[in-house]
């Protein structure tokens, strides 16, 4: 296992060198403006070093995960078509449109190879919530849910890895829990190769110099991810956790992105609507840090996932579990709207009055 620790590892760090190189000669950078308050031209390739990390590691090792076992080539096609448009995206600012194409049609390999969503488990008690054919449809959704979920959060240093990180973590404790060695070990690779990219993004080498940012090819590689292992650890007949045990996993992610859409609706906006109200924006305004941002984040997570995980293992039944989940998202939904009531994006109320020094915290994107 530490020989493929270090495959992955040095895989990532090396690409991510590399790629990050390549990045700035050929203009795949984020620039400074608008909502974005960083500072010079920043590669973006985080999503190009987790994913070269997996494809290098399996390639050395593929008698670690057979394809039989997990669709893993499926996913890796997949994880390869919505890397190609995240760069093509970063570098050139692409439409909507193939984008969503791009991320339907990687939903779609993993349908073709056998693995969507067909089951909500026992939420109505014994009787199965079976999807049919409907859970074509519903995979498509939670793929665009599940990638825009974590593009959303990619908004501080450090924010988008930590969470990914403390969510593969919480998978692969379901996993061995459930006797799925192979499936905890990917996950545990992947903690792995995202710890490069933490460390050149949140500044480890005390050299700003190195810095780099995901992207979006890596939040829409890491959404996928999630999605991909969600899905073979909660639909399989020797499932490794129940639907609504996956829902406590993903909470902060999903919560977050229903909330700001939500919020945007009622103002008139699209739901797509860029602005300042996530979380890691409110709570900056509240007067956290960008590292404490990332920490608290990164606890709630945890803790959410470890509620939902303890929930699991003591025998509550799969309704009573999604009735407690609905509850606190509806606290998180009034504690969340009523921290963005006390703190609002003051740039937003002073563009319709004359010009006020006012400062006031920013995330660097």
């Amino acid at each position: 296992m530490s020989k493929e620790i270090i495959i992955i590892f040095l895989a990532a760090m090396t690409s991510l060198l590399i790629a990050r190189i390549v990045a700035l000669k050929c203009g795949l950078v984020d620039k400074p403006g608008g909502r974005k308050q960083h500072k010079g031209e920043i590669p973006l390739v985080g999503g190009i070093s987790f994913y070269c990390a997996i494809a290098i590691c399996y390639l050395f090792r593929p008698e670690l995960l057979p394809q039989t076992e997990a669709h893993f080539l499926s996913y890796l096609l997949s994880i390869s078509l919505l890397l190609f448009v995240g760069i093509a995206d970063d570098r050139f600012d692409l439409p909507v449109a193939p984008r969503v194409v791009i991320q339907a049609l990687s939903a779609v390999i993993l349908m073709v190879d056998g693995l969507h969503l067909q089951t909500f488990g026992h939420l109505l008690g014994e009787q199965e919530l079976l999807l049919g054919p409907l859970g074509y449809l519903v995979t498509l959704f939670a793929t665009w849910a599940a990638i825009n979920a974590f593009n959303m959060i990619d908004g501080v240093d450090g924010l988008l890895g930590s969470v990914s990180s403390v969510i593969f973590a919480a998978l692969m404790v379901v996993f061995l829990l459930a006797g799925k060695q192979i499936h905890g070990m990917w996950c545990l690779l992947m903690i792995v190769a995202l710890i490069p990219y933490l460390m050149l993004n949140m500044g480890f080498f005390g050299s700003k110099r190195l810095k780099v940012f995901m992207g979006d090819a890596g939040s829409m590689v890491i959404g996928f991810s999630v999605l991909w292992l969600v899905m073979l650890g909660s639909q399989d007949n020797d499932a490794a956790m129940a639907p609504v045990t996956a829902l406590w996993l993903i909470a902060l992610p999903l919560m977050d992105m229903v909330t700001i859409m939500v919020r945007r609706l009622r103002r008139g906006q699209s739901p797509f609507h860029p602005d300042r109200d996530h979380l890691h924006h409110i709570l900056l305004r509240s007067g956290l840090t960008g590292r404490q941002t990332v920490v608290f984040a990164s606890l709630l997570t945890a803790t959410l996932a470890g509620v939902g995980i303890v929930l699991s293992i003591i025998g509550i039944s799969e309704w009573l579990s999604l009735a407690l989940f609905i509850g606190v998202f509806a606290s998180y939904f009034a504690v969340n709207s009523k921290l963005q009531q006390r703190h609002p994006d003051m740039r937003v109320q002073l563009k319709s009055s004359r010009p006020v020094n006012v400062e006031v915290p920013v995330s660097h994107r």
